[in-house]
Parts: C-alpha cells; structure tokens; sequence
C-alpha cells in the first residue's frame, strides 16, 4: 500500500472513530433524559419508610411527600418520634422545620449533604433537583448485567462544586431506564456511596424503584433501605402545599 493509501485509510479510520464517540455521547444525553423523564412526575405522593442499620442496630422511621415537578418536594416525618418534622424544596432552596421548637431553619452550603435522622441519606438525596443534564456531562462506559437485567454504564461529571457527587457511575436499564446501580465519587475519585435498587413495581405504565439500599462509605457497617409503600401519580395537588407559610401549619 502507497504511503498515500495509508493516509487516506488512517484519515477515514479517525473520522469513523469521532462519529462512534459523537454518537455515543448523544446516546447517553437521550438516555438521561429518558432516566428523568421516568423519575420525573408533574405531581406525586407517597407513603413510605427509611430503615437504617449500623453497629447500634436498626431504626425505622416513616414518612409521606409530596412533589411536583423537578424542583419542588416537601417531606413530612410521621413516625412518633420525628411527627411533624418537614423538608421543604421550593425554587432550589431547601427548609427543614421542628414543630417542637417551631423553628425554620434553611439549609446551604455544605449542611444539605449532613445524613437525615442518621440515615445514609442526605437531604440533597432525599430532595435533589432531577434535571440532571443541567448539572452534569454525561459519557458513554459500556454495557453490563446487573439483575439479570441489560444496562448502559454511564459516567456523569459535574459542571460546577455545588452538587453533591462530583462525579457519578450509573447503570441504567435499557427498557425502562431507571438506575440499577449508582457508584458516587469525590471528585479525586474517592467513593463516597453506593447505591442499588432491590425492588421495583409497574406504577401507570411506569417502571418504578420502590425499594432501595443507599450505603455511605464513609460510615463503617451501616446501610439504609427506603421502602415506597404508597405511590400515586399525577394527581391534583394544593401549589400552596410546597409554600413556607404551609411549612409550618
């Protein structure tokens, strides 16, 4: 082959190789926004529990929420001793409110990654906004099995230092795309938790998580597993419900 053809070949090779990347990289931006348009509901409502176990033992605590859209969340803690604690997101910010001191008090900064009533949960996980391409590039990894189940692994990195997880890995399934599997790093690469998905239900035609085990790595021996119970879907709800003046009703 003249020095000629090989150039020609080589140049042909590099261009088939930038359009496989580009097309993967779009692949995955469909496929995140597939992932939030299945998580994402115009409202919704649950019942449900957080059981977290560590070297203390296991603690159940219960609670109903309210959502609508991407950005706003309200959460109420029912078992006995928590009654009547809210967390509230409305426009990005995020309130918690004690009803036996009747204090308000908003969270930033670096308080929204403190665990939730002891709990692998942070009150960015339990209240998180869902539009994650405005927060995160996303890149195609691979393919795997997780659950006997087809899944895209993808890897998420953060655009700025206000979220969470500087960068996430996802495993995301092929039909219904919700996430497996989650794997969130520093953004040194340092693990900081883990998270899988145990149980899901056939919710209006939506495949739904309702059972997941969410392990912080930085606490030794300790998981928690949220359990849905109770979940409806776009239904008519109050707007006033996701207000600071309904936080402390």
């Amino acid at each position: 082959m003249s020095r000629t053809n090989k150039k020609q070949v080589i140049m042909v090779f590099m261009i088939v190789l930038f359009f496989s990347n580009l097309i993967h990289a779009m692949t995955a931006e469909d496929i995140i926004r597939a992932m939030d348009q299945n998580e994402n509901y115009a409202t919704s409502y649950m019942t449900g529990s957080i059981a977290t176990t560590d070297r203390f033992g296991e603690k159940i605590t219960t609670f109903k929420a309210w959502s609508q859209g991407a950005y706003d969340s309200l959460i109420e803690f029912t078992s006995l001793a928590e009654r009547g604690q809210k967390i509230l997101r409305n426009k990005g910010e995020l309130y918690l409110y004690y009803p036996d001191a009747e204090e308000l008090i908003r969270l930033q900064g670096a308080a929204l990654r403190q665990s939730v009533l002891g709990s692998d949960l942070s009150y960015e996980d339990m209240t998180g906004e869902k539009n994650t391409l405005d927060m995160y590039t996303v890149s195609f990894d691979n393919e795997d099995i997780v659950h006997n189940q087809a899944c895209y692994v993808l890897t998420l990195t953060a655009k700025s230092r206000t979220v969470a997880y500087p960068v996430q890995k996802i495993w995301v399934d092929k039909e219904t795309y919700i996430v497996h599997k989650g794997q969130y790093s520093s953004a040194t690469g340092r693990l900081l938790k883990e998270f899988e998905v145990l149980e899901t239900k056939v919710i209006d035609n939506r495949t739904i998580p309702v059972k997941t085990k969410i392990s912080d790595i930085l606490k030794k021996d300790s998981y928690t597993v949220m359990a849905i119970e109770e979940l409806q879907i776009d239904i008519p709800l109050d707007a006033n419900i996701f207000t600071l003046q309904s936080l402390m009703w």
